[in-house]
């Protein structure tokens, strides 16, 4: 029974992490109907400036700050410098686009920061809770990255459903010609979806780095199992991305407990499948935005 309850533990907490990768995903294809594989490295890239901070002695949250606000800036400076350019065009050009600053964001954190592996902190206690005698796995930094992801979904639901700046977003994802047509300032848009989606990435990146080892490609993993939680939810639905990265999370924990950590990438593809076939949407994406 312990077991049990350990391993659906440790899957909630993994599957959180997933979400949060997931929700940057969802925001950045909300906002400019893009799919951004370059999302994990930017997010590095941002955790070892935090990483940079609290070296220098200023503590965990002042580089956590450091971190959120250079995702801000980096988001919106490639948009505006790499993306930008590309507007216009097939849309296969900006996702072309993201896969090759994707190998050059590597290569460039590789240079600056190096290879080598370094340990990032927790700002809560990496131990497990006791429960009647006994250490469950569910630790403070997990309940952090739990609380975390729970804010940041309900904060792009309400911008998204609430808000007028929302609501510009979407239109200018959409249809361009028709929200300039309108009065939205595209541009400003467009950069603004960048710069939110690499900030929520930026959070992602330094819950996944707490208590462990950091290097230029401790994201790249995430990268997949992230897409799959996202695609798992629907693209279009913050909701259904965190519903996603619990059911991922949850479920691969399992098959690595009882079956074996080597079956796990089998295990998520076999999930994305299933969900592909059954539902090509999503768990929560509507087909007429879908096809849009």
């Amino acid at each position: 029974m312990q077991q049990l309850l350990n391993t659906a533990l440790t899957g909630l907490t993994l599957g959180m992490v997933y979400a949060a990768f997931a929700l940057a995903l969802v925001l950045i294809w909300r906002s400019t109907r893009i799919v951004n594989f370059a999302q994990a490295p930017m997010a590095m890239a941002t955790t070892f400036v935090a990483l940079v901070v609290i070296d220098a002695g200023y503590g965990y949250w002042l580089g956590f700050a450091a971190a959120l606000l250079s995702g801000l800036v980096l988001g919106a400076v490639l948009e505006r410098l790499v993306i930008r350019p590309a507007e216009g065009g097939p849309e296969i050009n900006a996702v072309i686009l993201t896969l090759g600053l994707f190998i050059v964001l590597h290569g460039v954190a590789a240079v600056v920061f190096g290879n080598r592996y370094r340990s990032f902190p927790a700002p809560f206690g990496l131990r497990g809770f006791e429960v009647g005698g006994t250490t469950i796995a569910l630790n403070g930094f997990g309940v952090f990255t739990i609380v975390s992801v729970l804010v940041v979904m309900g904060a792009l639901v309400a911008l998204f459903r609430f808000t007028d700046v929302g609501l510009r977003m979407r239109a200018a994802a959409l249809d361009q010609e028709v929200a300039r047509l309108l009065g939205v300032r595209v541009g400003h848009m467009l950069t603004l979806g960048w710069a939110l989606a690499a900030l929520v990435g930026s959070l992602a990146g330094l819950l996944i780095a707490g208590g462990s080892l950091v290097h230029p490609s401790y994201m790249d993993s995430v990268v997949v199992f992230g897409f799959v939680a996202a695609v798992l939810g629907g693209l279009d639905s913050p909701l259904g991305s965190v519903i996603g990265g619990l059911v991922l999370g949850v479920s691969l924990s399992f098959v690595s407990g009882y079956v074996g950590s080597q079956l796990v990438p089998l295990a998520a593809l076999a999930i994305l499948m299933l969900v592909l076939t059954l539902r090509p949407g999503g768990l929560f994406a509507h087909a007429p935005e879908r096809r849009v």
